[in-house]
């Protein structure tokens, strides 16, 4: 990978929604996305904290932006997302409501806030298909943690949380689910560097894809049908000026395919210099996984198999995919 492409997957971001507004972060910074779990709620932990939860073995703290920006929070839902991530020195949660993609941001578009100091967790501004991103500095929100900052409304937190039984039972089985993975984890040596993939779907079986491949994740596009292509090339889109061929994941790997006129997501993956659109079913979370020491054949689409959690996922083996003689992708 040269250069530019190195730099540009420094600039990539999560980016979620909150409420009304859409926020950010650096993917450096994320380690995994899932469903929110119950959350252990002490007497006395500070204002700005909705929660704790075991990961990984380690108690760590849950927030809600809203607290630190004076906006109220009408309460959690079991569909709600919860966002894990890293900085230097700590692990935390960012409750969502809705993650929406992955995005690499173009530095034109970014505006800075000239008056940021340590305890502003919005350092920049995004322009992003019209609307406006929040950019948000995961170490100033470390720096307001460790501060136990109290100035923030007094809420009844616990009060915020679904309380009824379907809700609280689906929350409870994804905490459960989490400390089961921790055990898992620790008994195969969890200590080891793991890689970040995201989770996908193609019909019923569950897929991964290294996050150093993944450019963009557009969960809604429209794409142009070209007369004379390959059944499996659903047509070009055109992503902010450039034109990228649509390649039809099922179709590419021989799966059963139904037609259908629903809308799919699809993911943008560059390899050097080249870049595809794979339409695919469903996007589910970004975790971290270390694969197994297995040799991938050359002439293989998959690199190897491995259980997460309780799902078995098959690891895509980009560099073939692109790689694939069937494969013609002119820049237009």
């Amino acid at each position: 990978m040269n250069n530019s492409y190195i730099e540009q997957k420094k600039n990539t971001h999560l980016y979620f929604q909150v409420g009304d507004n859409e926020y950010a972060v650096n993917t450096d910074n994320v380690l995994e996305i899932m469903k929110l779990p119950s959350l252990d709620y002490p007497q006395k932990l500070p204002n700005n904290i909705v929660g704790l939860l075991k990961y990984n073995n380690f108690v760590i703290n849950v927030v809600d932006l809203r607290f630190y920006l004076n906006i109220d929070v009408p309460g959690y839902s079991a569909n709600d997302d919860l966002l894990i991530v890293k900085t230097d020195e700590v692990i935390f949660g960012i409750i969502t409501n809705k993650i929406l993609g992955i995005i690499p941001f173009d530095s034109a578009m970014v505006d800075q806030i000239p008056f940021v100091d340590s305890k502003m967790i919005i350092e920049a501004l995004y322009k992003y298909n019209e609307e406006t991103i929040f950019v948000v500095n995961v170490y100033s929100l470390e720096n307001l943690l460790k501060s136990h900052n109290n100035n923030v409304s007094v809420v009844d937190v616990p009060a915020l949380f679904p309380s009824d039984d379907e809700s609280r039972s689906i929350m409870t089985k994804r905490t459960n689910d989490m400390t089961e993975k921790s055990a898992l984890r620790l008994a195969a040596g969890g200590g080891q560097v793991k890689d970040k993939y995201i989770s996908l779907n193609l019909n019923s079986d569950f897929y991964c894809i290294s996050l150093d491949y993944v450019k963009e994740i557009l969960k809604d596009t429209s794409i142009t049908k070209v007369p004379g292509t390959p059944d499996f090339i659903e047509g070009i889109m055109n992503l902010r000026g450039d034109y990228i061929t649509v390649v039809n994941l099922k179709k590419f790997l021989g799966l059963v395919c139904e037609e259908t006129n629903e809308k799919k997501p699809v993911i943008i993956i560059k390899s050097n210099e080249l870049q595809l659109a794979l339409l695919i079913d469903k996007i589910n979370e970004l975790f971290e996984y270390q694969e197994p020491a297995e040799d991938a054949s050359s002439d293989s689409y998959y690199e190897c198999e491995f259980i997460y959690g309780s799902c078995l996922y098959t690891s895509l083996n980009i560099e073939k995919i692109v790689s694939d003689k069937r494969l013609v992708v002119t820049d237009m």
